[in-house]
């Protein structure tokens, strides 16, 4: 029932967890220098991989390929710029995963040059080209599927604090549905596939389009 090769899932999830680690701290790194320590206070400013593990997020994460870690609680009335600052808390952790997206890329492309592949055992040689395989792509699904705009996602962050007040006052009745609307979402293909899968697609592209720019380079 697992969505992963059970081979493979020991370097899926340690990817996993490299993800969403990375895209929590930095939020939560943000927010506090911003002056919002809501976060700190919650001991989320850490690379602690517990911390930022959201069950739901993981179960889903397993069970249907897609998931998230435990968003990052942001105060933006103590933001100086709340809109500003906001849509800044939450581009930091999409852009986050880009950066590792990047750096797996790098480090992929390297390990199969002639003059370093040769340091490693068949075994070790494996081992780490599943894993960058995997870390480049968990980085990039959580890069993509963030932007969904329904909560607690950063799309849906980033388009409430663009809008008008009224628009927003409306959006806030609605999140206490937006996990169920999420799930009809996610698992009635119909409805996905009008609906999140395009934004879920844009991982493809994106890979395709580094994996060339890379492949260029080396």
């Amino acid at each position: 029932m697992i969505f992963f090769d059970l081979d493979e899932l020991p370097f899926v999830l340690l990817a996993f967890l490299f993800a969403i680690t990375i895209h929590g701290f930095t939020q939560a790194f943000t927010s506090n220098k911003f002056n919002d320590l809501t976060a700190k206070k919650k001991g989320r400013v850490t690379l602690n991989p517990q911390t930022h593990l959201d069950s739901l997020g993981m179960l889903l994460f397993l069970f249907a390929g897609f998931g998230w870690g435990k968003p990052v609680p942001v105060n933006r009335h103590h933001f100086k710029k709340p809109k500003l600052m906001g849509v800044i808390t939450s581009l930091v952790g999409p852009l986050s995963n880009l950066c590792f997206v990047l750096i797996g890329f790098l480090f992929w492309y390297l390990l199969f040059m002639d003059s370093i592949h040769v340091w490693f055992s068949p075994e070790v040689f494996n081992a780490l080209n599943t894993f960058l395989e995997w870390f480049i792509r968990i980085n990039l699904l959580l890069l993509v599927f963030n932007f969904i705009p329904l909560p607690p996602l950063d799309g849906y962050r980033i388009l409430e604090d663009i809008a008008p007040n009224h628009v927003r006052a409306k959006m806030t009745t609605f999140e206490p549905y937006s996990i169920y609307i999420f799930l009809l979402l996610a698992f009635i293909p119909p409805l996905r596939m009008v609906t999140i899968q395009p934004i879920l697609d844009l991982q493809f592209v994106i890979y395709h389009v580094l994996d060339r720019f890379f492949a260029a380079i080396f």
